[in-house]
């Protein structure tokens, strides 16, 4: 059992620590809300979010995603759409923080967004299921099963915690959101290339099933 805590701490420290969209927008609510309590909605959503995909990646459900082509196209399509939206939505915002203009987002939209973050970035879920569920299939105990999912979660929550954390120390060391400003702007111009990416693995994927 502690081979498999040891396995799945690695593995989830190698996913999480590279930088995507669903960690960009923690750290942006993060610092566009005055304290860790502001961003919560996020971090809880994204967090709950990552749980429910190790979950099924780790007990083989979510690789039914992939044996559908459908369930497939349908999911890029739709985390596309809903990553040019972030992005614009977050670029908008820059232009608010110089200017005290608009508030953060609400809580609502927070878990709205993150979630889709989470769930509809195909990426994220085949990641998960190619790399966690792959993984998982070493350990033929039921508990091993649970004792290297339990750690892969921990390492989420963790990790969202401290992204949120990060983004309001950000804020208190901002005072004229020149640096909020730029957290910003980069935040958009990286979803908005993870989305031109999907879009480009949707039109890849369309045309190997014309074809």
């Amino acid at each position: 059992m502690v081979a498999a805590m040891v396995h799945g701490l690695i593995l989830s420290l190698g996913l999480i620590i590279p930088i995507g969209p669903q960690n960009i927008f923690i750290l942006n609510q993060g610092a566009a809300h005055r304290g860790m309590r502001g961003a919560l909605p996020a971090v809880l959503a994204a967090a709950i979010s990552d749980t429910l995909l190790i979950l099924l990646a780790v007990f083989s459900v979510s690789v039914l995603v992939l044996a559908i082509p459908a369930l497939e196209l349908g999911m890029y399509a739709i985390g596309f759409c809903f990553l040019m939206f972030i992005g614009y939505s977050i670029w908008k915002n820059s232009f608010s923080v110089q200017s005290g203009g608009a508030p953060p987002l609400s809580a609502r939209k927070q878990m709205m967004f993150a979630t889709s973050v989470s769930l509809i970035n195909p990426h994220a879920v085949i990641d998960t299921v190619g790399v966690i569920g792959t993984n998982s299939l070493h350990y033929h105990f039921f508990y091993e099963k649970v004792a290297f999912a339990v750690v892969c979660i921990g390492v989420s929550w963790v990790a969202f915690i401290g992204l949120a954390w990060v983004g309001g120390w950000v804020r208190s060391v901002d005072g004229k959101g020149h640096l909020m400003k730029m957290i910003n702007r980069c935040s958009a111009i990286v979803i908005w290339g993870v989305a031109l990416f999907i879009g480009y693995q949707l039109i890849k994927r369309i045309s190997e099933v014309v074809t």
